[in-house]
């Protein structure tokens, strides 16, 4: 009897799977005003498509406050703080036919459904088990923690926890999107693999 081999399903976030109704935003401007005591309406500041590391760091940036290990963890530390607070706030959703299309997909034993998304890893979980489809994924992807210390730990955890593969795990790498390259890392196969993403 012939193995049945695993096909990996790759899903973005926001946009794809829910809409936060601004949640995202508003932590990350609630978080900026505590850490570092300034009010920004952040309307210059490039988020679709970039990754939390990649955003905070283009706010840093813009007020000349030093982007280091430090200055960047305490931010997102932060904004998952606020994140928590404002999901239940905001008027966001599940888009239409994602529990569904969820639903299906996760009956069939040989998909594997993951996430591969710019959202910090406990930010990515907060969003999506406020929506109430957490449970349907796993992480294999998201922007990694800013110290180097907290990203070799991160990515040891997720290798670690991952149901993927050992061998689809190790198949993936950092690439990065155009808008994203200049921040932070996500990873996408870096060699065949049975897999599609899907992103809108």
């Amino acid at each position: 009897m012939t193995k049945m081999r695993k096909r990996l399903l790759l899903f973005d976030i926001d946009g794809t799977l829910i809409h936060s109704g601004g949640a995202g935003i508003h932590a990350l401007k609630s978080a900026f005003r505590e850490r570092f005591g300034i009010a920004d309406d952040l309307h210059d500041i490039e988020i679709a498509g970039m990754t939390d590391s990649g955003i905070v760091i283009s706010i840093l940036n813009k007020h000349e406050i030093p982007a280091t290990n430090e200055n960047v963890s305490a931010f997102l530390d932060s904004y998952v703080h606020f994140l928590s607070l404002e999901l239940p706030r905001r008027k966001g959703k599940l888009l239409p036919g994602v529990l569904e299309l969820l639903q299906r997909l996760k009956s069939r034993k040989h998909l594997v459904l993951a996430l591969l998304t710019g959202n910090v890893s406990r930010g990515a979980q907060l969003k999506l088990e406020h929506y109430g489809v957490w449970h349907f994924l796993t992480i294999i992807g998201t922007a990694i923690a800013w110290a180097p210390s907290r990203a070799r730990a991160q990515k040891k955890s997720m290798a670690a926890n991952s149901p993927l593969p050992r061998s689809m795990w190790s198949a993936t790498r950092r690439v990065i999107s155009p808008a994203a390259r200049r921040s932070a890392h996500a990873r996408l196969p870096s060699q065949p693999v049975d897999g599609v993403a899907m992103s809108l």
